[in-house]
């Protein structure tokens, strides 16, 4: 398994440019049928009356669908992660249901209340959630989803910079308890998803569900001369993250794309690759499936949409124990050495911890610290060959989505005893933090 007429009437508020444009726009339809009507003499009067209230009505239909298409308020979600330096981390942290973490975790979101209250956004801000408190030499590191309503119309971009300038002006003068390193600020839009969707039992990849637009926004297709190759993961708007086997004898940026959204043809977005880096000791030559990873750099930025964004990338601390239940995405083969798919499929999978997938029955000691299985010993729910690369999620208590490991190698697919083994990201996160940024 090296597996007709529109009028953009789209407001927000009255006497906007865009109203104005838009009422400019439909007065001179109405001008131009009562010209018409004018120059035709021998039109009977009534003619002309149901003529010109056909054309309002219509106008009007038009332009309130529009409207309201357009300019209807969507939540809008980002995730932003800071340092905080007085705050000496405490091991009761690590579980949301202490009376530590509550207190902590109030306290960071009374602080991010009052810095969006008391700006310009007030109107745009719901609310906020802590939803992990890390370990770091300088303190603690809080991850805090923030949650706004943004008319749909709205530039993502430009909505993104009022959220990221305001945190960066207030956030260290709006509490004064905690003292927030400012240069440890991130803000990004990873691991959500546009809607909740329901999972009717255990699916697979081979033979199994397909995928839903919008359900799994971070998964890509690398391809090689145009052809699917892999399966990545969006972790920016210029990062992807992926298996070192993918480019095995083929590294040459210049034959290779990136597509996204869940169709391969046709894809959401397509774009070229700039650099692809392979981890240094990985081995063309050695199949013994260490430091199976890669990141690849786009030639241009992803446009971020509600169907396609990057997923969150866990703390190299993190721990996700055995039995968590995970998903597996891709468009590879559904059956061995079978062909693959056009439409993304998913499969539920679950964790097996190291010391079971290192029996003699399953994989005889193979899995080092650097990999992670996921399946069931029973098989038959897998990856598969073109899933290869691709992710494997896991969404935490307050529904983010991380990234947990890259489809790396099997022994067929769905066999007995023999579940999908996967890249540990927790283990290669510093790495991909040296190599990108992220």
């Amino acid at each position: 398994m090296l597996r007709c007429c529109t009028v953009h009437c789209g407001v927000q508020d009255s006497g906007s440019p865009r109203q104005r444009s838009c009422l400019l726009t439909s007065l001179w339809y109405l001008e131009v049928v009562l010209q018409m009507a004018r120059e035709t003499k021998c039109m009977e009067p009534w003619k002309i009356a149901a003529i010109v209230i056909s054309v309002i009505v219509a106008l009007a239909l038009i332009i309130g669908l529009i409207t309201f298409f357009l300019c209807r308020d969507q939540n809008r979600y980002y995730n932003a992660s800071f340092l905080i330096t007085n705050v000496k981390y405490n091991s009761q942290y690590e579980r949301q249901t202490t009376e530590e973490y509550r207190d902590l975790s109030e306290e960071i979101e009374t602080m991010l209340s009052s810095v969006f209250k008391g700006s310009f956004l007030s109107k745009r801000y719901i609310r906020s959630h802590v939803f992990s408190l890390s370990p770091d030499p300088g303190g603690v590191l809080a991850s805090v989803l923030l949650v706004f309503r943004f008319a749909s119309a709205d530039s993502k971009a430009t909505n993104w910079g009022h959220v990221n300038r305001v945190l960066r002006r207030r956030l260290q003068t709006s509490s004064r308890s905690l003292d927030v390193d400012q240069s440890t600020l991130r803000l990004t839009g990873c691991g959500i998803r546009r809607q909740t969707f329901s999972f009717a039992g255990v699916e697979r990849i081979v033979g199994g569900q397909r995928a839903r637009e919008g359900e799994w926004p971070w998964q890509a297709s690398i391809q090689l001369d145009g052809i699917h190759r892999c399966g990545a993961s969006v972790i920016s708007n210029k990062w992807l993250v992926t298996a070192a086997h993918c480019f095995r004898g083929r590294n040459d940026p210049r034959r290779w794309t990136a597509s996204f959204g869940i169709l391969l043809r046709p894809p959401k977005q397509k774009r070229l690759v700039r650099r692809i880096i392979i981890h240094e000791r990985y081995s063309d030559f050695v199949l013994d499936h260490e430091y199976d990873v890669a990141v690849v750099e786009l030639a241009s930025a992803i446009e971020f949409t509600s169907d396609v964004h990057s997923v969150c990338l866990p703390e190299a601390t993190y721990n996700f124990p055995e039995n968590t239940s995970c998903f597996v995405t891709g468009w590879g083969a559904l059956k061995n050495d079978g062909y693959g798919v056009n439409q993304l499929r998913q499969a539920e999978v679950k964790i097996i911890g190291t010391e079971t997938c290192n029996r003699r029955e399953v994989y005889g000691g193979a899995i080092t610290p650097g990999m992670l299985c996921a399946g069931y010993l029973e098989g038959q729910v897998d990856a598969c060959q073109g899933d290869s690369g691709g992710p494997l999620v896991h969404a935490n208590s307050r529904g983010i989505w991380y990234l947990v490991g890259i489809v790396s190698w099997g022994d067929e697919c769905g066999k007995e005893n023999k579940p999908g083994v996967y890249t540990r990201v927790t283990y290669y996160q510093n790495w991909i933090k040296s190599k990108t940024g992220i």
